[in-house]
């Protein structure tokens, strides 16, 4: 899968978004080794700390069915934003938990372009915690 249909699932995703405090939605889509694409929205809740971002959301499907090798994901938030919306350290923590080398698309769209930049886990999160023992 190229990383403009990646893109394309994320923005597709992002409309299922439930923002009714901040207004800002942000979609995501995971990519599998096995070829599998799981889609994810924010999900926000009056107590702040509660809301699950769209990539743990994608995350979390994914890890239900029972994956847990991924490729690539796709992050766009917004609408006619003019930059990018990086995963929070959680998120990025949490997939870093199923290798560093997953690659990291941002994405922005807006009336006139979709823009990207690619960046791995380890890049975004250098020194990210590992578990004891492998």
């Amino acid at each position: 899968m190229t990383n403009d249909e990646l893109i394309n699932l994320a923005i597709e995703a992002r409309e299922h978004a439930y923002t009714p405090y901040s207004h800002f939605k942000v979609g995501a889509a995971l990519l599998t080794s096995t070829g599998k694409v799981y889609q994810g929205a924010n999900m926000e809740c009056s107590s702040y700390g509660m809301t699950v971002c769209a990539e743990r959301v994608a995350l979390l499907k994914a890890l239900y069915e029972g994956e847990r090798k991924f490729e690539k994901i796709a992050i766009v938030g917004g609408e006619n934003r003019l930059d990018y919306t990086t995963p929070c350290g959680a998120c990025r923590q949490f997939l870093a938990d199923f290798g560093v080398d997953v690659e990291v698309i941002m994405a922005y769209e807006n009336d006139e372009e979709i823009a990207s930049k690619v960046f791995t886990l380890k890049e975004l999160l250098p020194e990210h915690f590992e578990k004891i023992g492998g």
